[in-house]
């Protein structure tokens, strides 16, 4: 495994985000703290995290605010992720994140994989809230393994799809492309590292 990368806490650039790092707590598919995570933090690439800064200062102009849900993840996470799928018993996320696949075809569908580009440093998971502090409406859940987390799918409403290329449109203009399978995953187009997974704690 390659030295540890230089990464840089979201709050330290754009202090305004919200940090929701799923991950760190229960509140996930796994139903536990995930292995790597031991705080409340987005860590990036310093590309990254700027490229996410600029997105953020346009979307307040919308009145909106970023809420991040992971960004770096550590190889052991990935790790954790793959031997969870393999726990069949352990069913007990399944009405909340997979209640149309069976859990053991998450990784034959692509949900889940050995290796994720979140581990590159460049990648982010997240949605758009108000000021209030009330959510977006965009179809369906963050990890939410089902066709409908599409960022495309024709049947969800009106009002999400535009919420899903809003954000799409807003982070493709400061650089990160959506993985077409899940609305709120972007990665950084030109991200600094491309082949290094690192695995350093989420801290």
């Amino acid at each position: 495994m390659a030295a540890e990368p230089a990464l840089v806490d979201i709050k330290g650039v754009a202090p305004v985000v919200k940090v929701d790092a799923r991950y760190a707590g229960s509140d996930n598919f796994v139903g536990a703290v995930v292995d790597g995570y031991h705080s409340n933090k987005c860590l990036l690439t310093e590309q990254a995290a700027a490229a996410l800064a600029a997105a953020q200062q346009e979307f307040a102009d919308f009145g909106l605010q970023l809420v991040i849900y992971d960004c770096f993840r550590p190889q052991r996470a990935v790790d954790h992720f793959l031997r969870w799928t393999r726990d069949e018993a352990d069913t007990k996320t399944r009405a909340q994140y997979y209640p149309g696949i069976p859990k053991s075809e998450l990784v034959p569908l692509g949900y889940i994989a050995e290796q994720s580009g979140h581990s590159r440093g460049s990648t982010v998971d997240l949605s758009l809230q108000t000021e209030a502090g009330d959510l977006l409406d965009m179809g369906s859940p963050w990890d939410f393994f089902d066709p409908l987390s599409n960022t495309e799918n024709p049947s969800i409403p009106a009002q999400a799809k535009a919420n899903r290329l809003l954000l799409r449109a807003v982070m493709a203009q400061h650089g990160f492309a959506n993985y077409p399978a899940e609305w709120w995953h972007f990665t950084l187009v030109d991200e600094p590292n491309t082949d290094e997974y690192w695995d350093q704690p989420v801290r």
